[in-house]
């Protein structure tokens, strides 16, 4: 099993990290912060990074990877198709229910080389989890930062980390003076970057180490076992992709489907479609800039060239807390650039349509998060199927059986009385 890292086939040099003056930053400012075989990963420039015997055996073991790629008959019969298949790639089977043990996995494994505990942030939880998981099976210590709007909304995902023994925050807080600095300004629901600077303190003067669930390189790379899996199920089948959808927040699950299919057809000149289905509430690449900004509220992370609403932007309150980021992943932001991704950005209730959708098709209750992807599936299939029809691979990322509250009051939608 290898990693796929996509840094240098990009169309162009990714730019570097900077600090507030514009300094490009190396590896060694990354170190006091990352487990250091992760920046190692960041910083690589190898195509591929072997993954080490015994990570691998926890990926087959407790992961259950491969995970089932699944052909979406029923969708496809409601939407009136004929000439386009949809395929599903279930992620949503991992254990804490998303894709995010993908890369909690590799850095919490990295990370028992250098420190006893880690810390990070989580929005809609399913980093949180995933994290909490990881570090009972490696055997180190977790604090996690929940955005507090999420901390209340979804309090079973807060349960599943206490399960794992870890310890959940709500973001801000008192633990750190960033988070005391954002209660004291009336900023209670919280934010992703507020919850990143927390952490990003907090391991600073503890002494730990701080992981991240997206935007990074090297997390991305992590999930690229999902694509490379894809690839292979697909020829399996006897099929080539059209079309590739995953939602975006930060780009950890849409990286991780793209990025190999990205290798294997667009570097070879066949025609794909990539699309990016974010919330139009927080639209960071349909209508942010591309430009140097931190990942944090509180500019203690390096600037990255990314598309950006701002670090002090404050997301509305959505339930898709994973979509509530105000950035975006620096190698999927070079993409768009080049008009190589297409961004969509759909509506709560968009989204939340075709969840209903799905789960009275294919019996699925997927996350508010995927339930995106979804829409921009349902969109995509109807137009490839007047242009001559398709196969398209859209990213499971999670499912929605601790977002009920998502669904909950919408049963008189459009779907439910079967228009």
């Amino acid at each position: 099993m290898k990693f796929y890292n996509i840094v240098p086939h990009l169309p162009e040099k990714l730019p570097p990290y900077v600090d507030e003056d514009g300094k490009p930053l190396g590896r060694k400012a990354f170190e006091k912060l990352f487990p250091k075989e992760v920046v190692r990963q960041e910083f690589s420039e190898e195509p591929f990074i072997k993954v080490p015997d015994e990570l691998e055996e926890l990926y087959i073991n407790v992961a259950k990877r491969p995970r089932p790629l699944q052909r979406a008959r029923r969708l496809e019969k409601k939407l009136g198709l004929e000439k386009t298949k949809i395929y599903m790639k279930r992620e949503d089977l991992s254990p804490t229910g998303s894709h995010k043990l993908n890369t909690a996995l590799a850095q919490l494994y990295y990370a028992k080389e250098d420190t006893d505990f880690v810390t990070t942030e989580t929005g809609a939880g399913q980093w949180g989890t995933a994290v909490a998981l990881a570090s009972a099976l490696v055997g180190i210590r977790a604090e996690i930062f929940m955005v507090g709007l999420s901390y209340n909304q979804k309090p079973f995902r807060r349960a599943l980390m206490h399960i794992y023994n870890a310890s959940v925050y709500p973001s801000p807080s008192h633990m750190t003076s960033v988070g005391k600095r954002f209660l004291e300004e009336g900023k209670k629901k919280g934010s992703l970057g507020i919850a990143i600077a927390e952490a990003v303190e907090r391991a600073v003067s503890a002494g730990g180490k701080y992981v991240l669930g997206s935007v990074l390189n090297a997390v991305l790379m992590h999930q690229t076992v999902i694509g490379e899996e894809v690839l292979r199920q697909l020829e399996e089948d006897g099929e080539e992709a059209t079309d590739v959808i995953a939602c975006f927040g930060g780009g950890s699950n849409f990286g991780g489907i793209v990025f190999p299919f990205y290798r294997q057809y667009y570097r070879r000149g066949k025609d794909i479609t990539f699309i990016a289905a974010e919330a139009s509430e927080v639209p960071s690449l349909t209508k942010g800039g591309y430009i140097y900004d931190y990942g944090d509220s509180a500019k203690l992370t390096p600037k990255m060239k990314m598309y950006s609403l701002g670090f002090s932007f404050m997301p509305p309150p959505i339930y898709a807390g994973g979509l509530r980021y105000h950035g975006a992943s620096p190698a999927v932001s070079l993409l768009v650039k080049h008009g190589i991704v297409e961004p969509r950005s759909y509506s709560e209730a968009e989204a939340r349509k075709a969840a209903f959708l799905m789960a009275h098709t294919e019996g699925l209750i997927i996350a508010p998060e995927t339930a995106h992807a979804i829409a921009a599936t349902i969109e995509r299939a109807r137009e490839r199927e007047e242009d001559g029809g398709g196969v398209i691979v859209v990213n499971l990322s999670g499912h929605g059986l601790l977002d009920l509250s998502f669904y909950e009051g919408e049963h008189e939608s459009s779907y439910a009385k079967g228009q």
